[in-house]
């Protein structure tokens, strides 16, 4: 479907390349780190938590570090890393042939959190299937998806971290959807970052709604409808389910043409079918199809398939996404609060100069910030912050100073009243009529005099008046 490429020119080694010293230390340290992995979480069964925990953390930063050092090598064979990685995740969710089945949670972010959500090292996001095509082959690297990494790496930088950083708190509840339908990470990733950024409550000028902005009539075709007076357009888990079975739908229409699925989530798929028509092997950047579409729509499709690239190979890039323990946790409260109120009570808290507001609404989207929630209100926060709920926002200062800024009434204001000023006449002047005039339009510009005055200076009749026409009139100041 489309050009298959290399990740890098030294990711194009196959299994049956030539062996070199490097890449034959590469593929020892491999198979080394793996039989660690698999020492250590057999540890775990046996009662050792912290000893063979120790032992898988350091396995797999070795297995990082190894396949980093991979993709990097000419002739070494990433794909053999993958496949390690693909063992692993297997045995962490009880399927491993070996019978290791991993339990706890690695700090390397390989075992399963509370959901059964994995979070895939890089290495196997890179080899994340699309009905049965890899994605790093179907991401055809030209000049604009070219373009738009540029601009994700520069101008849009902070945009892009930005959305790692909400999408890490959400990836629980969206990413799901995603794996239930068989659809690539680095897609849902990269759709959410190009539309709102991670920001749940975004809504643009189109009126699209939502993380993943879904126009009013797709998302009540795909049930996103309105329930209880709130819109399921806000809701990420409804939101991610919709747009996995949307993308499902076109993918089956489009042949599994990633791209023109994309440019059918933009534009419409009407439009991009009519274009399209029969021959659903068409390129994207065909110019019977590229030109025909908006700019937006041009600029939309490499920006999603950018994102994703970066969301898979950060480290060839020079990116460094921050690690973010996303783990879903809950506080019910023991005194009422907004989540405006527990962001200023909250503050810093765990290392987030930016404040917790963002990511607090996003858990929470059924809730006015403003409005406060009662005590015994369950809410959805990161759970690295319960302690810190407890600790800061519970007793003392905080919550005082949080409720006296909620509470607080913006002063009224009473204008005193305008003192109007009667014109003063200074005499006469002269104006000519022209088209249009009537003495009515003339009085009531001149603001200082009457139409019976007008008609009377001038020995007007019937209020009749003549283009060219001079009158005298009043002057005023």
């Amino acid at each position: 479907m489309l050009v298959a490429v290399a990740m890098t020119a030294g990711c194009a080694g196959a299994g049956g390349a030539r062996r070199t010293p490097t890449t034959n230390a590469l593929y020892a340290q491999l198979t080394q780190a793996t039989a660690a992995y698999q020492a250590g979480a057999r540890r775990v069964r046996q009662g050792d938590s912290a000893g063979g925990q120790q032992a898988m953390d350091a396995a797999a930063a070795t297995l990082h570090d190894a396949t980093t050092a991979c993709v990097r090598t000419a002739g070494c064979d990433v794909q053999r890393f993958a496949a390690v990685y693909d063992r692993i995740l297997r045995g962490a969710a009880g399927g491993a042939d070996d019978g290791d089945t991993i339990e706890g949670e690695s700090t390397t972010g390989m075992a399963l959190d509370q959901h059964g959500v994995a979070t895939l090292p890089e290495a196997q996001r890179s080899v994340t299937l699309l009905h049965g095509q890899k994605l790093s082959e179907l991401i055809a690297m030209n000049g604009a998806v070219k373009s738009a990494l540029q601009m994700w790496l520069t101008q849009l930088r902070p945009n892009l971290v930005d959305a790692w950083i909400n999408y890490q708190y959400l990836r629980h509840e969206m990413w799901p959807a995603y794996k239930q339908a068989d659809l690539p990470e680095a897609i849902l990733f990269g759709i959410m970052a190009k539309e709102s950024g991670g920001k749940v409550h975004a809504v643009s000028r189109s009126g699209a709604a939502g993380p993943l902005q879904f126009m009013y009539s797709t998302g009540l075709r795909f049930g996103l409808s309105n329930t209880g007076g709130f819109d399921l357009r806000f809701d990420p888990v409804a939101a991610a389910r919709a747009n996995a079975e949307y993308m499902n739908e076109q993918l089956k229409v489009f042949n599994d043409n990633l791209e023109l699925t994309l440019a059918a989530y933009n534009a419409g798929e009407g439009r991009v079918r009519r274009l399209v028509g029969a021959d659903t092997a068409v390129s994207f950047y065909d110019p019977r199809i590229y030109d025909q579409l908006s700019q937006e729509t041009r600029d939309y499709v490499p920006a999603v398939l950018a994102a994703a690239w970066l969301f898979l190979h950060p480290d060839s890039y020079n990116l460094r996404f921050p690690r973010i323990d996303g783990k879903a946790g809950t506080i019910v409260l023991k005194r009422p609060a907004s989540i405006s109120e527990l962001t200023v009570c909250l503050g810093s808290a765990d290392g987030m100069e930016e404040g917790w507001f963002r990511t607090l609404r996003n858990l929470n989207p059924r809730l006015d910030p403003q409005q406060e929630q009662p005590a015994g209100t369950e809410m959805q926060v990161p759970k690295r912050l319960e302690r810190a709920y407890a600790n800061q926002c519970v007793d003392g200062p905080w919550p005082i100073l949080a409720a006296d800024l909620q509470h607080a009434a913006a002063p009224v204001v009473i204008a005193p009243p305008s003192i109007v000023r009667a014109p003063v006449k200074v005499g006469t002047r002269r104006y000519k009529v022209h088209r249009g005039d009537t003495l009515v339009s003339i009085v009531r510009n001149l603001r200082c005099s009457s139409v019976q005055e007008v008609a009377e200076m001038n020995g007007l009749h019937h209020h009749h008046l003549a283009v060219g026409q001079t009158l005298k009139v009043l002057a005023c100041r």
